[in-house]
């Protein structure tokens, strides 16, 4: 808009040429209302980056006193231990959270709208709504701190280092020998996983390898159980059963991969070497002992809690981004233990 300020719910109307009552239906889901009258109201909506935020945000002394957490999924100790962060941060300052999870959501575009409305900001972890939809957010002034995501210009990012680790893990598997590594999980799925992914192809090129493609699959306990049955099933085929080393990117998919594993005799890390990435709780007390990467989960949560709440209260006005280090701990199941930085 020409004054810089944010739209109103009378500048959408006006726009669609629509009522307010009628425009009221739309945003707020109630009442019948055509798909025409939708389709213009959603149309000005956008041309307008209109977040239906209450009345009381343009009082700069009235909060909700909540912060907004965006997150794909709820699945996997991961989230668990970035929530404790984050909450307890949270309530240690009197901020409530409200949750909000896309994944399997029909419209989370409209579901994360109407939680700005709710909120005096909003964090999003990784790929929870898409890139169109922060720079809405963004340019509707709701202050905004990313998780596991590229730099925003504007908005916070809170993130841990992922790339160097991996080369250094996969670095390590390859100097010990090890001719045949593959990457397990997808790239594509997160900013975090390309990062890893990345690392792993970094360590084979800086010693004149070619990095296989990475057998791309969800970040799942079925996933990793799939990826060694087949290892198992193409004993004889040709193909996987050459592989020495599964570089996995998750716990959950290590620890699965490696018990189906042993449970058809291929020995772990004697046959086949499997890392993870993550450290859980179950990774030190399974046996082999598992190899992974110990990210600061729940200091990732109360960082990213810390920073929202510096932006809300105009404490800082300028967006920053940090970057949490890694640890590579050894275990067993690489033949080796033992914790580097």
């Amino acid at each position: 808009m020409a004054t810089g300020k944010p739209a109103t719910i009378y500048d959408v109307a006006a726009r669609a040429k629509l009522s307010i009552a009628t425009v009221s239906r739309v945003l707020q889901g109630t009442g019948p209302v055509s798909e025409k009258a939708r389709a213009r109201v959603g149309q000005a909506a956008a041309e307008l980056n209109y977040v239906p935020l209450r009345a009381a945000r343009s009082l700069a002394v009235q909060r909700h006193e909540a912060h907004g957490l965006v997150l794909p999924d709820l699945s996997g100790p991961f989230y668990g231990d970035l929530l404790m962060g984050y909450e307890r941060w949270a309530g240690e300052h009197g901020q409530s959270v409200v949750l909000t999870v896309t994944h399997g959501n029909a419209d989370p575009r409209r579901s994360v709208r109407d939680l700005a409305g709710r909120v005096d900001g909003i964090v999003v972890h990784g790929n929870a709504i898409d890139l169109a939809t922060i720079q809405e957010l963004r340019k509707a002034g709701v202050p905004l701190v990313l998780v596991a995501h590229p730099p925003v210009t504007g908005c916070d990012s809170v993130r841990t280092e992922s790339a160097s680790s991996a080369e250094q893990l996969t670095g390590r598997l390859l100097d010990a020998g090890r001719s045949n590594l593959v990457f397990v999980g997808d790239p594509a799925s997160s900013y975090d996983v390309s990062e890893r992914y990345r690392g792993f192809a970094n360590a084979h090129e800086s010693r004149k390898k070619v990095a296989p493609e990475p057998i791309r699959v969800e970040l799942t306990e079925e996933a990793g159980q799939g990826v060694a049955a087949t290892m198992v099933a193409q004993k004889r085929g040709g193909g996987l059963e050459r592989v020495d080393g599964l570089v996995c990117a998750n716990d959950e998919l290590a620890l699965a991969a490696m018990s189906t594993l042993r449970s058809a005799d291929v020995g772990v890390p004697d046959d086949v070497v499997v890392t993870g990435w993550d450290d859980v709780m179950a990774a030190r007390y399974v046996s082999p002992g598992l190899s992974t990467v110990r990210q600061p989960m729940a200091e990732l949560g109360r960082l990213a809690a810390q920073r929202l709440h510096e932006r809300v209260t105009g404490e800082r006005t300028r967006a920053r981004n940090d970057v949490l280090a890694t640890e590579l701990v050894l275990r067993d199941s690489c033949g080796t233990s033992g914790a580097m930085h």
